[in-house]
């Protein structure tokens, strides 16, 4: 590890509703990034699609301009507050829309962003459009890696970086279904997985909370910090909107077990060290751009 990067990092994840109009989840946000400085964190992961909400008969309402006022409104928060954060909209591009998520720093600026690869839920494939990279970026020089929600039944998309040195996984995330199938999910362990035990870096994941408007709809909470081992952190409730903080040990996450994948069997070593030259090569596009080459 270089000696720039620290040998612990102290994240919190901000759990919300993911039904609730831009104005609110503003003001929710502003509040969480205030209640995660209070708390000493360098890191505040926010639910996907925190700003915009993820109910998609109002956030396909917004229109471009109004998402990146609102992005520009948050990340001027961020600004403020002296943390690092990771926030998510859904905005128009082309003929449908990309689900992204945000990387800001402590100064308010944009640093990385991320479009949803695999898509979930009828309303998500009906208007949204997959991305075409895996996410590789540092925060205050620690590799990290993300997915969004449904991304991380994949492994495919944090393991490859774990390969390359990522040693956090964030995983912005909104379980939002039927209220059978939500039920089924906390039951069944089917929201989102613990990643350390695949890959041996630690998981960090920010879910959502609430009801939709027509009642038909809920999203199972239960957001987490879960150690590199997979031994949980800190864990939030079905229901509430909350903060939950915990301090991560950097030298511990070594991707142990995604390196020794990238080894053995040793035929398919040339074919994963193609697939990181290629993941490193896409990481700096822009959601919005072709390929590496684009202008």
């Amino acid at each position: 590890m270089s000696a720039k990067q620290p040998e612990t990092l102290q994240v919190s994840c901000a759990q919300m509703h993911w039904a609730k109009p831009v104005e609110r989840n503003i003001e929710k946000t502003r509040q969480f990034l205030a209640a995660a400085a209070q708390e000493g964190s360098r890191v505040v992961l926010f639910p996907e699609a925190n700003i915009t909400g993820y109910y998609f008969p109002y956030a396909t309402k917004l229109s471009r301009s109004e998402v990146l006022a609102a992005l520009d409104e948050v990340a001027r928060a961020v600004g403020e507050t002296g943390v690092w954060a990771i926030v998510g909209t859904i905005r128009a591009w082309r003929e449908g829309f990309l689900n992204l998520a945000h990387v800001i720093d402590p100064f308010g600026r944009i640093t990385y962003e991320y479009a949803k690869v695999q898509m979930a839920g009828r309303d998500e494939r009906k208007y949204c459009l997959p991305g075409n990279k895996i996410a590789f970026f540092r925060i205050d020089g620690i590799d990290c890696t993300m997915s969004i929600c449904r991304d991380g039944r994949h492994p495919e998309l944090f393991r490859i970086p774990a390969m390359m040195g990522a040693r956090i996984f964030f995983q912005p995330s909104c379980s939002s279904d039927s209220l059978e199938a939500v039920i089924w999910k906390r039951t069944s362990g089917r929201a989102q997985q613990v990643a350390g035990p695949k890959a041996f870096i630690h998981h960090v994941v920010a879910n959502t909370v609430g009801q939709s408007p027509d009642g038909k709809q809920t999203s199972s909470g239960e957001s987490f910090i879960c150690d590199c081992t997979g031994l949980p952190l800190a864990r939030a409730g079905y229901y509430e909107e909350c903060l939950i903080t915990a301090v991560l040990d950097l030298e511990k996450a070594t991707g142990y077990y995604a390196k020794q994948s990238a080894e053995h069997p040793q035929f398919l070593k040339p074919h994963w060290q193609r697939m990181m030259d290629e993941v490193q090569k896409r990481a700096e596009l822009n959601p919005e751009q072709e390929s590496p080459t684009s202008e």
